[in-house]
């Protein structure tokens, strides 16, 4: 799970947390009647851990959201860009949302249905004078019907990573603490605040535009990566084109070359050799005849001499 990613639920939980305090102040306000006789440092820790226990129901919803995107919408996404496209998407509905558009408000009501089961395990937390009821009326609180909780669950099923799923989750729930934890005249402030500023509002705009860019950017770097790839890939054929046939053919006539070279030395050689040759011959020739001669004109005397 991004930064970014766990940036925006934070952003959301706090900036949405008008909401949150719309649709928990009368929980929270159950919860403080019910912790009448207890000591304002215990009262501080029971506050604590039911939202303790609040955050950690977001969590394990984020693990079962995680696990969905990992075993279900994976495998038919995987090998394409639909999961970023689907997150995308998913950013710009919650920021839409944001802005007043119905779409959660209506998840709202689908939740409701599982509240009022929850009704009979709610009634026995009560009164909240000890920490592990305060923990239990946080296990069950997660489940309290919630537009942009149900917003945060949809991008950790798209975000395809458990841990991450169940982290972001967690994230988002300590971004409504600071308003519902606040005194009177702190949440009033917070309120006046948010209201004045159009944080809420600003924070859906940002969301959407986030969406957008998550859809769009690797679009466009992708499309421009082609090109610039196209343009190196013909730089390359340009080369190969200049460089190619150069080669085999300046080694050819090299070749060419080292054969006519050789062929007027042969031609050479024997030119070169034959007189020398011949002169030999020759004077081989020459001295065989002139031996011959001797040795007839020395018989020839001998056998006059004889004679006489």
């Amino acid at each position: 799970m991004t930064t970014p990613l766990l940036l925006a639920a934070l952003a959301m939980g706090f900036f949405g947390s008008p909401h949150c305090l719309g649709m928990c102040g009368g929980l929270v306000t159950a919860f403080g009647l019910s912790m009448q006789g207890v000591s304002p440092l215990k009262k501080r820790g029971l506050i604590a851990t039911y939202h303790l226990g609040r955050l950690i129901s977001y969590s394990i919803l984020g693990v079962i959201a995680g696990l969905i995107g990992t075993t279900v919408l994976a495998p038919l996404l995987m090998g394409n860009a639909t999961p970023r496209i689907l997150l995308g998407l998913v950013l710009a509905f919650i920021g839409l949302s944001m802005l007043g558009m119905p779409f959660l408000s209506k998840l709202e009501k689908v939740g409701m249905g599982v509240w009022r089961k929850l009704s009979p395990l709610r009634q026995k937390v009560f009164p909240l004078n000890t920490f592990p009821r305060a923990l239990a009326a946080g296990l069950l609180w997660g489940f309290l019907p919630c537009g942009l909780v149900y917003g945060s669950l949809l991008m950790a099923v798209v975000g395809n990573d458990v841990a991450g799923a169940a982290l972001l989750m967690f994230v988002f729930g300590l971004g409504t603490v600071p308003m519902l934890v606040a005194t009177q005249e702190t949440v009033g402030w917070l309120h006046k605040q948010i209201g004045r500023y159009k944080l809420r509002q600003l924070n859906g705009v940002i969301m959407i535009l986030s969406g957008l860019a998550i859809i769009l950017v690797p679009m466009a770097m992708q499309h421009g990566g082609h090109g610039g790839h196209g343009d190196h890939g013909g730089h390359q054929m340009h080369g190969s084109t200049m460089s190619a046939p150069a080669d085999p053919a300046a080694h050819n006539m090299h070749d060419m070359h080292d054969m006519d070279n050789m062929e007027s030395h042969n031609m050479a050689d024997p030119n070169m050799q034959n007189p020398n040759m011949q002169s030999h011959d020759m004077h081989g020739s020459n001295d065989m005849p002139m031996s011959e001669t001797s040795d007839t004109m020395n018989n020839s005397s001998m056998a006059h001499h004889h004679s006489e």
